[in-house]
């Protein structure tokens, strides 16, 4: 069967700087294509081009007939005055459907989201319910075509696994553009990079995202062959030109030109090759203290006078020790933001105490961004002149913008014009600017692309100081956080070893018969004392009981893997390669000695 969409040899320029060239794009039935790619490599333009929205400078994009495409673009967008209702009813009026069926899309489409009030006004929508909203709206139309740019920007954790669901489950064939690394592994049937260092372009692999990294990893292998042959190659030419062989033969002369062409394409090979990473380095105190932050008993509502009140999180108990990684998870609305301004002492709870060291310093990386538009890329990156102090040196704010990627030829842009990739780089660069205790970071991974989350992630777990992460990244999350602090918004949160405890805990507190036989045990905290039972272990221990021996086993092989990575004598001369691998090695014994310890407990609990 041909495919929906055909585009072949299409490029893309803005001005003299060409996002991609002559890159073929095909989609199928049942496709759900997962779009990579760097910041600035043309993803959201290819989906535009796809989608008819933009023309393409050259090549050309066929369509199926009587296709029917459906874009969900990375902001959401609606009409001043809008509400829940008029946006699906309007959804509805574009996609011609009628009658019984349009009643039908709207019932079935609607409850699935879990949208309850279809007369809230737009605007009082968080982030991620205008998300959800913006799905809807594309998913009444019944494309055949879905198009998604950065769904998972904004949901909860709880919502990116609603859209995992559906779009599993869905009918239509799906674009996604994200750098959600395990949304992508658990939905998509094929991946494509847009990136440079391909000769083509781009990169497709049929498919998840680990299988993706397979093939990425021989296709490097190989061109690394290819470089290394070519400057073999080049070098045995050079010698030969340079003893001064006669160029008057036909046949030297040929030499000659087979020489230069050789070295226009290690010329090329090296241009596509050439490594482009932010450079992320957060900046500590030298503070000894251990305590940094204690919570005893901390209530926090929101709502008075005639608004209703609600309890985010009550008699909430938890202490902040020095390098202590905390990953902050729980649904839309359940307080994340709020605790982080508790924390950082913009706000006071509605009851209990927060205690905090003397001296201590944080910070706060803001999950609304703001940066001014119209001041230049100079200014926000170097606000007092024309260098700034990193670490107790003078950097030229050229080179300190060469950090995170900027050209020279940027830093008179002003901030307005720059992606939102690029945004969230300068604000991580004011960030590295300040020396801290604590960083105290909401949604830093928003608008990153995918090399630069794993440069942030090695400097977080780098980071000798402490910090709290509020992210929807499940991959961050495990990575870089040591322990989870969990938040329902019904005003029971509790500590957790990982991200698969939560889940747990919450599939546990979702069923009827146990929420009614626990509502007087709200757990407040990690060290809140719960009820006795009949049992030795309790139901979440139980579970962990269960498979923590798996999870010993695979911790063993993952240290292995990273001993070997550590003696591998390719590393021996590469300085950052061998401080990264024992750091890597030393993270993983932790993690494995974490769990031989809980193994112990739970052993000795079960008798």
């Amino acid at each position: 069967m041909p495919p929906i969409v055909n585009a072949q040899e299409i490029t893309k320029a803005f001005g003299a700087n060409p996002l991609f060239q002559n890159v073929s794009f095909t989609i199928s039935e049942g496709d759900r294509i997962g779009l990579i790619g760097p910041n600035g490599s043309g993803k959201t333009t290819l989906l535009r081009i796809l989608a008819g929205e933009v023309a393409a400078d050259s090549g050309e994009v066929s369509l199926r007939k009587r296709t029917r495409l459906a874009s969900v673009e990375q902001d959401s967008r609606f009409q001043p005055g809008a509400t829940v209702r008029s946006v699906i009813e309007s959804a509805l009026d574009r996609s011609g459907a009628s009658g019984s069926e349009r009643g039908a899309r709207f019932a079935e489409t609607l409850g699935r989201a879990g949208f309850e009030d279809l007369a809230a006004p737009t605007t009082e929508l968080s982030g991620g319910w205008q998300k959800r909203l913006s799905i809807v709206e594309a998913l009444v139309q019944h494309p055949d075509i879905l198009l998604l740019d950065e769904p998972t920007n904004h949901l909860d954790l709880p919502g990116i696994t609603w859209l995992e669901d559906l779009l599993e489950a869905a009918p239509f064939a799906s674009v996604i553009v994200s750098h959600d690394r395990y949304f992508l592994e658990n939905v998509t049937t094929d991946m494509v990079e847009l990136n440079r260092i391909y000769p083509d372009g781009s990169l497709r692999v049929h498919g998840n995202y680990s299988a993706f990294l397979e093939k990425k990893e021989e296709f490097l292998h190989a061109q690394s062959r290819r470089q290394e042959a070519l400057e073999n190659l080049v070098h045995g030419e050079i010698e030969w030109l340079r003893r001064g062989a006669k160029a008057r033969t036909r046949k030297s002369k040929a030499r000659i030109s087979k020489a230069g062409e050789l070295m226009g394409e290690l010329a090329d090979l090296n241009a596509r090759t050439r490594s482009t990473a932010a450079q992320i380095d957060f900046s500590a105190t030298d503070r000894k203290t251990k305590r940094l932050i204690e919570l005893q008993g901390v209530t926090c509502t929101i709502g008075s006078g005639i608004l209703a009140t609600r309890t985010l999180f009550e008699g909430l108990n938890f202490i902040l020790t020095a390098g202590m990684r905390v990953g902050l998870v729980g649904p839309n609305g359940s307080g994340k933001t709020t605790l982080l301004r508790l924390l950082q002492g913009d706000l006071v709870p509605t009851h209990g105490e927060i205690r905090r060291a003397d001296w201590l310093r944080i910070v706060y990386f803001d999950q609304t961004r703001t940066l001014d538009p119209d001041v230049t890329l100079r200014r926000a990156l170097a606000p007092e002149g024309d260098s700034v102090v990193y670490r107790d040196r003078i950097i030229h704010v050229a080179g300190w913008a060469a950090r995170f990627l900027f050209t020279g030829e940027q830093l008179s842009q002003p901030v307005g014009r720059l992606s939102g990739g690029e945004r969230a780089r300068v604000l991580i660069a004011q960030l590295m600017l300040q020396p801290a205790d604590i960083l105290l970071l909401d949604e830093p991974t928003n608008d990153l692309d995918i090399p630069t989350l794993e440069i942030l992630e090695e400097s977080l777990i780098d980071f000798p100081g402490s910090l709290v992460l509020v992210t929807h990244d499940r991959y961050m999350l495990d990575r870089v956080s040591s322990i989870v602090l969990g938040l329902n918004g019904k005003g029971e949160a509790n500590t957790f070893a990982d991200y698969a405890q939560w889940e747990a805990w919450q599939a546990l507190r979702s069923k009827p018969d146990v929420a009614a036989t626990t509502s007087s045990q709200t757990l407040r905290g990690a060290t809140t004392p719960t009820a006795p039972t009949k049992k030795k272990l309790s139901y979440l221990e139980a579970r962990e009981y269960a498979v923590i021996e798996q999870r010993v086993e695979e911790a063993e092989r993952f240290v292995k893997t990273k001993r070997a990575e550590l003696e591998d004598p390719a590393n021996a001369s590469d300085a950052p390669r061998l401080v990264s691998a024992q750091a890597a090695l030393d993270a993983a014994q932790q993690a494995l000695d974490a769990l031989y310890a809980r193994w112990a407990e739970l052993e000795k609990k079960n008798g």
